[in-house]
């Protein structure tokens, strides 16, 4: 069975999208692809296998990138709403 970010980046490709893979960025927790064509938005997609959750940096990251106006994914769903993280006060 294929790796989940290999369906993903082999998707896109087959729709046309030129997919760099980020694996090596100065920022931690930056999303695992940015999907660019030419007269679409750039995506950046966050690919997690079925049991995988977001890790707290990770979800920091996609909401500085919605704060920038990006479109990001994590799969096939698009995030739309910043994560909210809870503060307490004890």
């Amino acid at each position: 069975m294929a790796k989940q970010t290999d369906v993903i980046r082999k998707d896109w490709e087959l729709n046309g999208w030129f997919v760099i893979n980020l694996i090596a960025t100065n920022q931690n927790g930056i999303c695992d692809y940015l999907m660019m064509k030419q007269c679409e938005t750039d995506v950046f997609v966050e690919s997690k296998e079925i049991k995988d959750e977001l890790s707290e940096l990770q979800k920091y990251r996609i909401n500085q990138l919605l704060e920038l106006g990006k479109i990001v994914m994590v799969n096939d769903k698009e995030i739309t709403e910043p994560f909210i993280f809870e503060t307490f006060n004890f």
